[in-house]
C-alpha cells in the first residue's frame, strides 16, 4: 500500500492551498482517513478527520472553520483545503488512513498507512 501526497508549496498568510493524498494497493472506502502535521519543534498533531462515507468531519480548534476535508472514494483519495493560511500552520503535513476503522477519530493509533508528508510552508 502506497499514499502519495502532493499540493504543498510556499504561500502567503491568508493564502489558501489544497493538499491531495491517493492511495494505491489496498481498496480504502469504508476506512476513516485524516491529516497531521508536524514541525521540528512539535510532535505530530492531529489537523481534520473524516469518516467513510465523508458525512462526518472533525478538525483541531486550530484550523476550525479555515480547513475542509474531503474524500472521494471511487479514486481512492482524501482532500484538504486549507484557506486563510497562518504562518503557525507551516509544518509539514502527513495523510493517513486506516485499515479497519471506518469512524471519526482524531486518535493516530486508529490509523495504520501514512503519506511521505508534504511541505506547508506560510510566509508573513
Amino acid at each position: 500500500v502506497q499514499l502519495q501526497a502532493s499540493g504543498g508549496g510556499l504561500v502567503q498568510t491568508g493564502g489558501s492551498l489544497r493538499l491531495s493524498c491517493a492511495a494505491s494497493g489496498r481498496t480504502f472506502s469504508s476506512s476513516a482517513m485524516g491529516w497531521f502535521r508536524q514541525t521540528p519543534e512539535k510532535e505530530r498533531e492531529f489537523v481534520a478527520a473524516v469518516n467513510w462515507s465523508g458525512g462526518r468531519t472533525v478538525y483541531a480548534d486550530s484550523v476550525k472553520g479555515r480547513f475542509t476535508i474531503s474524500r472521494d472514494n471511487a479514486k481512492n483519495a482524501v482532500y484538504l483545503q486549507m484557506n486563510s493560511l497562518k504562518p503557525e500552520d507551516t509544518a509539514v503535513y502527513y495523510c493517513t488512513f486506516s485499515r479497519y476503522y471506518s469512524g471519526l477519530t482524531s486518535a493516530q493509533s486508529q490509523y495504520d498507512y501514512w503519506g511521505q508528508g508534504t511541505q506547508v510552508t506560510v510566509s508573513s
